[in-house]
């Protein structure tokens, strides 16, 4: 395992103020796709080793979109991040395995349907394009004379573009032409699989599949959001906001992956993955009351430095550049930079809102972490070295940052230890085979912490 470490984020406003009581802790999971996903699981698991008496899965408010909105169903239930990781290996007493077939289902019926829909209207075309031009035969001398008469008196481009349009629609089928791109399908798979999994395992651990009973069985509050693809708005399900339809197709709404998913449609609205139309959801948090909001989001852009010529400066995959590595990693990228953006442009708006007066801690991957930088975000068969390597690199960074951390959520009421959390780590090992690193993390350097503190002074 490298040494890359998770950047953390945190936002003070609540600096000054005494202890609430019985202060609200919500967790905003962000998207991630499969690799994402597994990676936040690790990361869950090395921030819950730290917690003596609260855990993860004891919190107040869960918000998850797209793959987070799995995590965020899982932990709001009561099943612990030590748990989800036997969940993705298959070895869980509680839930049934992920398994390749429930994230890969291929979408059938488009990937036959459309192409059979193409060459059916393609084969009805034809001969309709052949009646219309035998009627318009008789009548196209009239409707070509007059420009072709301007255009032998004044030979000129003009009026032989003219000329050539008063030809082409007059003689130019007035049917539609079937569209290829009207037949392709709508997405490679049907993430309907997945709602079916998680509808099976809510029953299995008699959690209810319905908002407001899962909210009074377990006493915490679950939200997951989607992208409405006829509006781009964001719809928000949970207790008190959109609850008409159950926990399992709101997942299948917000894990919706454009071109990778088909469309999630429930209820007669078409929805997409929700990190279309937000990279997270922390105003929902803030909306519902929480004091202190945890923020996962996996996806960062990478920072490959180009500015440092003959310094000793480690560039992604032996390269200069990252478009010396092709399409993939540039598209990679931009991605990634798309989603950070959004999410600094929202801390930037919450730092400023008077009516929040908590802390944000927001954990993401750090920027040099080639490393996970270069893990397909939707390979399946990766997800066992994300866990491993969001797991380290979490426990890395608490580490180095372990006295701010623990001063921010020890005034919410949780409690953190060292020593708990290294006996807790070095039993995972020990059960799943990694090696330990070859000396814990010491604490980073001033003014090198992976650790950025942001506060809003009072006026």
């Amino acid at each position: 395992m490298g040494s890359a470490d998770v950047g953390l984020t945190l936002i003070r406003k609540s600096r000054g103020l005494p202890p609430k009581k019985n202060p609200k802790i919500g967790l905003v999971l962000a998207g991630g796709a499969v690799s994402g996903g597994a990676f936040k699981v690790g990361g869950l698991k090395a921030l819950d080793d730290f917690f003596v008496d609260r855990r993860m899965s004891d919190l107040d408010v869960y918000v998850g979109l797209s793959a987070g909105s799995i995590l965020a169903v899982a932990l709001a239930a009561g099943v612990s991040p030590s748990e989800m990781v036997r969940v993705l290996e298959g070895t869980s007493r509680r839930m049934d395995m992920l398994r390749p077939i429930d994230f890969y289902s291929p979408n059938w019926r488009e990937l036959l349907s459309r192409p059979a829909k193409l060459v059916y209207d393609t084969l009805a075309f034809l001969p309709g394009v052949g009646s219309d031009l035998l009627r318009a035969l008789p009548t196209l001398p009239d409707a070509v004379s007059v420009p072709l008469a301007v255009l032998f008196r004044e030979p000129s481009y003009a009026n032989f573009e003219l000329a050539a349009m008063a030809l082409l629609q007059h003689v130019s089928p007035t049917r539609e032409i079937p569209s290829l791109t009207n037949h392709i399908p709508s997405g490679l798979f049907d993430n309907s699989s997945l709602e079916r999994w998680l509808r099976r395992n809510l029953e299995r651990m008699r959690i209810p599949n319905d908002f407001q009973a899962f909210s009074r069985k377990r006493g915490c509050d679950l939200y997951i959001t989607a992208c409405d693809l006829d509006t781009a708005e964001r719809e928000t399900f949970g207790p008190d906001e959109r609850n008409d339809v159950s926990i399992s197709e709101a997942m299948q709404a917000s894990t919706a992956l454009p071109l990778f998913y088909k469309p999630a449609r429930i209820q007669g609205v078409d929805y997409v993955d929700g990190g279309v139309r937000r990279t997270a959801n922390i105003d929902v948090a803030i909306e519902k009351g929480c004091d202190l909001i945890i923020c996962y989001n996996p996806f960062r852009p990478f920072l490959n430095r180009i500015d440092a010529d003959g310094a000793n400066t480690s560039y992604f995959a032996n390269g200069r550049y990252l478009s010396d590595r092709g399409m993939k990693v540039i598209l990679n990228q931009v991605f990634r930079t798309l989603l950070h953006s959004r999410l600094k442009l929202g801390l930037q708006r919450y730092l400023t809102d008077d009516r929040f007066q908590g802390d944000i801690l927001l954990l993401e991957p750090r920027e040099t972490d080639a490393e996970f930088f270069n893990v397909n975000p939707i390979a399946f068969w990766k997800r066992q070295d994300a866990i491993h390597h969001g797991f380290e690199s979490v426990r890395m960074t608490v580490e180095q940052n372990f006295e701010t951390v623990r001063e921010v959520l020890g005034h919410y009421g949780l409690e953190m230890s060292r020593e708990v959390a290294r006996r807790r780590a070095d039993r995972l090992r020990a059960e799943r085979g990694w090696s330990s690193p070859v000396a814990e993390p010491a604490p980073a350097p001033r003014g090198r912490a992976a650790l950025r503190l942001v506060r809003r002074e009072s006026a």
